[in-house]
């Protein structure tokens, strides 16, 4: 069975929101609190929202990683946490320059590396490239270019050819990788 103790009526709850609709919010104690501390902040420092981490701390509370993150996580905000972060903190989401790459995984990272050998053998005619080499390419969709340690990646794969699928081998093979 179930226990009511201590549980509000539907009126007393209704009498709570009408004088403070955010008395019990859905979201953890701990966001409002980092709320809170960065509204408080606000009123006493004269309205400097802090936007870098490890500069304004209140109450053990890192204000400037707070507000950080609730920018670069926007869009797992609450229609009504957004609202507040807007217009109560004047905090905005973050821009897409500002949002942090996406991590690229190894395979993106081989298929780079692929595409700099390509590079290098449809130049040179060959893949004895030399340990050191550098190779200078225009990567991703906004064509910035990189520059991959060229020398060494080759080096690794024929190292580790017994461990590469064969449709790797196989595009390394087509543009002449010697494995020996």
């Amino acid at each position: 069975m179930e226990s009511w103790a201590g549980a509000l009526s539907p009126e007393r709850r209704e009498q709570l929101e009408d004088i403070d609709p955010s008395w019990c919010p859905a979201w953890p104690v701990e966001w409002q609190r980092a709320f809170h501390l960065v509204r408080l902040h606000l009123e006493e420092a004269g309205g400097t929202l802090p936007t870098e981490p490890g500069k304004v701390m209140h109450q053990g509370e890192d204000l400037g990683r707070w507000v950080r993150s609730v920018r670069l996580g926007w869009d797992k905000l609450t229609a009504v946490q957004q609202w507040m972060c807007e217009q109560v903190l004047g905090i905005t989401p973050a821009t897409e320059e500002e949002k942090p790459q996406p991590r690229r995984t190894q395979a993106d990272k081989w298929a780079m590396n692929y595409q700099a050998a390509r590079q290098y053998y449809e130049r040179e005619g060959h893949l004895q490239v030399p340990r050191k080499h550098v190779e200078r390419i225009a990567a991703g969709e906004t064509q910035k270019e990189r520059e991959l340690r060229l020398g060494a990646w080759i080096s690794n794969q024929r190292s580790r050819a017994a461990t590469l699928t064969p449709e790797r081998i196989e595009l390394l093979s087509a543009i002449g990788m010697r494995w020996t």
